[in-house]
């Protein structure tokens, strides 16, 4: 089985390209996008639809419901099983997208939680009811995880307690005596280089294709159906069409706010993939498609 990442900013192509290697070369494809994540968010999302996926086996997309959590670890589950599903039916496995925190976790790792029963999870239940005391006994005990988080984030105060009444440990310390361990090593990873004017008239093109596509009226939807409450509903694309919802903006100003904030974030993906991976291979999506396709 080989295996391999192409990574790329937003609009810059790789889904079509990922499709187009996949099927060639019987593949399957694990997404690292955060919004394709979830179901029902479909054109803010840009997510490849059925149609385009036709029979290749796609994890990481439409996986959760919007008001569902999401996190690294359950990322970890999601390329386990791809994995096992290319091992057992001898096929690729092609991971690719825009969101590569996820991919970084994948190389690097994440502590092993402790065993956590059901009488602690009871616990937990009762602390929580308290959160701001929860937190100031957080803060007082462990003031590294404290600054990582708010005092209402009840799921990151819940999995601290969970740590600390299984291991008698805070849990910053718990992380430190437990080390990483890498689900994926020596991974090739292609990155696809693009012009930046060129990608921001890529942006322009798809914000106008999602704003005739119906992005609008998506977003109605799942306004009604989740409230603005989960996190997904702060993503771009899906905030400013609540602005316009709101009456706050037109339609072009609508278009416009969507391709500046969009290009931002192709901004910061560029950024974060120089950072943070050190040898991957880089070229135009002509020629990444060329050494990818060298690969199989």
């Amino acid at each position: 089985m080989k295996e391999l990442a192409i990574l790329g900013a937003t609009a810059s192509g790789k889904t079509a390209l990922s499709l187009d290697i996949a099927s060639k070369h019987n593949a399957v494809i694990l997404s690292l996008d955060s919004l394709s994540l979830y179901k029902e968010i479909d054109i803010a999302s840009a997510k490849p639809t059925k149609e385009e996926r036709g029979e290749i086996i796609h994890f990481g997309i439409d996986e959760i419901y919007p008001d569902e959590h999401f996190s690294s670890a359950l990322f970890f589950d999601l390329y386990k099983k791809a994995k096992l599903f290319a091992n057992q039916n001898d096929k690729n496995l092609i991971i690719v997208g825009g969101t590569s925190f996820y991919l970084k976790s994948l190389c690097e790792g994440l502590s092993k939680f402790p065993q956590i029963d059901d009488t602690i999870k009871e616990k937990v239940k009762e602390i929580l009811k308290d959160k701001q005391k929860a937190y100031d006994f957080i803060e007082k005990n462990d003031k590294e995880y404290a600054k990582k988080i708010s005092s209402s984030d009840s799921y990151r105060i819940g999995k601290w307690y969970e740590i600390y009444l299984s291991s008698s440990k805070p849990a910053t310390l718990y992380f430190q005596e437990h080390g990483k361990e890498p689900l994926v090593k020596d991974l090739k990873i292609f990155e696809i280089s693009v012009d930046r004017e060129e990608l921001r008239k890529k942006i322009a093109l798809r914000t106008k294709k999602m704003i005739k596509e119906g992005i609008v009226d998506e977003v109605f939807y799942l306004e009604k159906k989740y409230t603005r409450k989960p996190k997904p509903l702060k993503a771009i694309g899906i905030k400013e069409s609540l602005e316009y919802l709101d009456g706050k903006i037109d339609l072009g100003e609508l278009e416009e706010r969507i391709t500046i904030a969009t290009a931002q974030l192709a901004k910061r993906q560029f950024t974060f993939n120089k950072t943070q991976f050190s040898n991957t291979i880089k070229a135009d999506i002509k020629n990444i498609k060329k050494l990818v396709e060298d690969e199989f």
